[in-house]
């Protein structure tokens, strides 16, 4: 916790004495304008600023009133801010100072004339372990962030990250091995996508909140300069100087540095080219996923290889691109790296697909019919992370008051626009055949874009923060270990009539029963049942089939005896029974007898018509499909092959993952 660190508990608000050389805020101005529009934006736009109240992000609100107020936007009448402008202000509550200090910020920022909301953590599991704290606290307030977009409509997030924290996430990432993708830092513009799906139905969205930064060609010296010329004071957070953290411990070393000035503008130029070889290998994974991807309705993967052309794809741009299927169909956050990635890179150039095989929460084999041209990529029921379904429904919005707006599709049409202008061709791209974070190295420095000095200097800075670095178990968590991994084929917790669950972060699932009044409205094939009027239940319930009384039901995966008691259903002879009772009963049984046949028919027809859709479906496929089953566990509906037990049970599941294929939009330009 942060008491635990010997330094001071309280932010300290600071003001840079003025400078002797004036601060050029044209020049300032002009550059933040232009990034701007490289990120499609424009000051008409909704944008919410992510506020710490440290000069980063104070030079961003300097930055972005005075771009909006250059444009004549206007103020609110009611509160006198900028229109379209919201900061968020996020209070951890972590110290007992940061209320008071969460406030302090929200009045300096709302003298600026920018509208500010201050958004509180709820530590539902306790306070972050100190080793851990930064993470937690970045997820944190990203989620919170995403939260207060939502609820107010904005699409935008403007967040202050500068160069110098891409120095550090360089230095940060070679320690830990990462590749050219890795060391070519934070996107210039990203789509980040909220924990659950939100909107409604048919009407919720897969945009995400559009991330942009649009500080990264300003130094740390620039936010204070920066802060100076907007006459805007800052919080110094007593963290940042705490050793027990890696960004600080390389910020710390890096100012130690000698001949700083050359060491920060070589190591500028390196991440400048790890960029430029990132743009150029998502346009080429772009491009092949475009051509030889076919996504199926029913959540899995189809992957022509014949069209991919395996040989002839470089290793990089190859594992990139299984990677973003795979991370697509799984939905796991986790990157593919590694031996994993090497051994998805070995699998796909074996040409024609002769194996199977089960890596980063997915199952890969040949397609049915395809003789190995096809590949497969389905998930995988034995991944950790399917230990639970995710009910989402308290996270969905009736109607459209809060659906991010659709300006937001504009915006990043018009930022690919711009980016793709500065895509480089192969011959500008120079670590395209690297294939470890010393080879990006090596090479930066056979080209001459790194000196000698600057290339020791980063292999010493490499090393030590090397030593403090912990590998840890990318396979299983420590959440994992501690609270185990329950079996997916067992039914979460139940779902309300009327509730939208994200099953498996990739299908949206609902259920209800329909009223009595609606039952004219079904052909009549589909009409058998009766509805038990006694009692005054309102939603009508059927009496013969297993829907029975309950009001909530529960979601798992299809598992091999649904489709052996669809096989059992779709040869059901019960009418025939049915038949010899009926002569040996009055007739008011008889009634009753009739009115059992008719749902029992139903039932049959229904079974037969989703053994027949099953058949369409890779088996490996169709283990991933939700099953909708009462308390009891008896199964009423498979919806996404139309099997349900009653024409009056209404259940739909469309396949709409939180991230779409590709991870969304980026740009490293």
């Amino acid at each position: 916790m942060l008491s635990s660190l010997h330094v001071p508990l309280t932010r300290s608000f600071c003001k840079c004495s003025h400078s002797i050389d004036p601060i050029d805020m044209v020049k300032y101005r002009e550059v933040f304008s232009r990034r701007m529009a490289m990120a499609g934006l424009k000051p008409h736009h909704r944008i919410a600023l992510g506020v710490s109240g440290g000069p980063d992000s104070m030079a961003l609100c300097v930055l972005t009133a005075g771009w909006k107020n250059d444009a004549l936007i206007g103020t609110d009448e009611a509160t006198g801010c900028i229109d379209g402008l919201l900061a968020i202000v996020v209070d951890h509550g972590l110290r007992a100072e940061s209320k008071d200090e969460a406030d302090c910020v929200r009045h300096r920022v709302s003298k600026m004339g920018i509208r500010c909301e201050i958004a509180c953590c709820d530590w539902r599991d306790g306070r972050p372990k100190q080793g851990h704290l930064q993470e937690a606290a970045r997820d944190m307030r990203y989620n919170i962030f995403q939260n207060v977009c939502i609820q107010h409509r904005i699409g935008v997030l403007l967040i202050a990250h500068q160069a110098d924290d891409q120095a550090e996430l360089f230095i940060l990432r070679l320690s830990r091995n990462s590749g050219v993708l890795g060391l070519a830092g934070t996107a210039f513009t990203c789509q980040l996508f909220p924990t659950y799906a939100y909107g409604y139905g048919e009407t919720s969205s897969n945009l995400g909140i559009l991330l942009v930064r649009p500080l990264l060609e300003f130094s740390k010296e620039d936010m204070y300069k920066i802060c100076q010329g907007g006459n805007q004071e800052w919080v110094e957070d007593p963290t940042n100087q705490s050793p027990l953290f890696a960004r600080n411990r390389i910020r710390m070393s890096l100012r130690n540095l000698t001949c700083e000035c050359i060491f920060r503008s070589e190591l500028q130029t390196i991440i400048s080219a790890c960029r430029r070889t990132r743009s150029y290998i998502d346009q080429i994974c772009g491009s092949l996923i475009n051509q030889a991807v076919t996504i199926m309705d029913h959540g899995y993967a189809v992957i022509d290889l014949e069209k991919l052309d395996p040989s002839n794809v470089d290793d990089i741009c190859l594992s990139k691109f299984v990677a973003l299927v795979l991370q697509f169909i799984s939905q796991r956050h986790r990157p593919v790296r590694g031996s994993t990635s090497q051994l998805l890179l070995e699998y796909i150039r074996n040409f024609p697909c002769r194996t199977s095989l089960t890596a980063a929460g997915c199952y890969l084999c040949a397609a049915p019919g395809s003789r190995g041209t096809k590949l497969l990529v389905c998930c995988s029921l034995n991944s950790p992370q399917w230990s639970k379904m995710e009910l989402s429904c308290k996270y969905f919005y009736e109607g459209q008051e809060h659906c991010i707006p659709s300006e937001v599709e504009q915006i990043i049409m018009d930022g690919k626009s711009y980016s793709n202008h500065f895509v480089p061709d192969a011959s500008d791209v120079h670590f395209l055949n690297v294939t470890s974070s010393e080879s990006v190295l090596s090479e930066a420095k056979r080209l001459n874009i790194l000196s000698e000095s600057t290339h020791r200097s980063i292999l010493l800075l490499q090393q030590e923060e090397t030593k403090h670095f912990k590998s840890k178990n990318e396979l299983v968590s420590d959440r994992d270990l501690r609270h185990g991994v329950t079996s997916v084929s067992t039914p979460s917790e139940p779902l309300q009539s009327g509730q939208v669950c994200h099953f498996m972060k990739r299908f949206l699932v609902e259920w209800k029963l329909c009223k009595k009044s609606t039952r004219d409205a079904l052909p009549v094939e589909e009409i058998g049942c009766n509805w038990d009027m006694e009692g005054g239940n309102q939603d009508y319930l059927c009496r013969f089939c297993v829907v029975g009384h309950d009001t909530v039901a529960e979601v798992r995966h299809m598992i091999d005896a649904d489709w052996l008691y669809l096989a059992s259903l779709s040869k059901c002879q019960i009418t025939e029974q049915c038949q010899q009772q009926k002569i040996q009963s009055g007739s008011k049984v008889e009634q009753r007898i009739d009115e059992k046949n008719l749902c029992s028919d139903y039932v049959r027809l229904s079974a037969q018509r989703a053994l027949q859709s099953l058949k369409s479906i890779p088996v490996s496929a169709r283990r991933g499909l939700p099953v909708l089953v009462n308390p009891q566990g008896l199964l009423l509906s498979i919806p996404s092959i139309c099997f349900k037990h009653c024409p009056y049970l209404l259940v739909s599941a469309v396949f709409k993952p939180r991230v779409p294929l590709g991870g969304g939009h980026s740009s490293f330009i």
